[in-house]
């Protein structure tokens, strides 16, 4: 019985790995880790399946924050990166993780807040003012506090401003640890101002009395990029599907078919590959 329970045992795991030799070894089968704004736009599913019936090739997103996302690609679990965060992204091709970087679309940030805006945001005119007056009317800020694309661009505008978010954070600095809709869900309950990507604002739903308030600044562009992850470092990297999505996705045609996407009769992404 006890010979039996180890010879059992055996083929099982010799069966699961043969089982993931096939998935790795499936050429019809791609693995994007992806920032959560593309997904939650509906972008994904407006031009994932005119890639596949064109391709036959099985398209699957990880939609979670750019810093997650860049951290399953360096173990291994992605064909593709899609993020917003250019400087993690040069770093996890310098770090030798991907071949090579490529601009493929851009969009903005905005902070919205309650239409009272007790910090009176909207009546600055640099992002350093609009800072400062958070800071000096005591106003909650949410922060995502995620290591996300978003993230990462607050906190670099923080220190743009010259601003210490962490010296500050019991009283007015608030970080969720969450994702884009779950923080500013947080923001409305406290009545906090937060920093939204454009996209995921449009999209969302539950806006109440939320508008956006500050808006419009070149410290605010947000650039996508897109990596084919190296499979010299990952062996199981779909190279050949990897590279036909992404050149898919940077040519003229579906360029423009990212310029017509829209939500509420509203262009959420802007590409500029070509």
């Amino acid at each position: 019985m006890y010979r039996n329970l180890k010879v059992n045992s055996a083929w099982f795991a010799l069966g699961l790995l043969l089982l993931s030799s096939g998935l790795q070894a499936d050429k019809n089968h791609l693995l994007v880790q992806s920032t959560t704004s593309t997904a939650n736009s509906g972008l994904y599913d407006y031009l994932i399946p005119l890639f596949e019936d064109s391709n036959n090739i099985k398209v699957n997103v990880v939609a979670v924050g750019t810093g997650q996302a860049i951290r399953n690609a360096r173990n291994c679990d992605a064909d593709v990166l899609l993020v917003h965060a250019k400087l993690a992204e040069e770093q996890f091709v310098d770090d030798g993780f991907g071949l090579e970087r490529f601009n493929l679309m851009y969009n903005d940030f905005v902070v919205v807040g309650p239409k009272n805006d007790p910090a009176k945001i909207s009546e600055t005119n640099t992002l350093i003012d609009m800072m400062k007056n958070i800071v000096d009317a005591k106003a909650l800020f949410a922060s995502r506090g995620d290591n996300s694309g978003t993230h990462k661009k607050e906190i670099a505008l923080w220190k743009h401003a010259q601003i210490d978010v962490q010296s500050n954070s019991r009283q007015w600095y608030r970080s969720t640890g969450s994702g884009m809709g779950a923080t500013i869900n947080t923001a409305i309950g406290l009545g906090a101002y937060t920093l939204t990507d454009r996209a995921s604002w449009i999209s969302f739903k539950n806006k109440q009395d939320y508008i956006v308030l500050y808006e419009d600044d070149p410290l605010l562009f947000n650039q996508y990029g897109v990596i084919l992850v190296n499979p010299a470092k990952c062996p199981s990297v779909n190279a050949k599907a990897g590279q036909q999505f992404i050149d898919w996705l940077l040519s003229a045609e579906t360029q423009q078919i990212i310029a017509q996407f829209t939500v509420n009769n509203t262009q959420l992404f802007y590409p500029n590959a070509q």
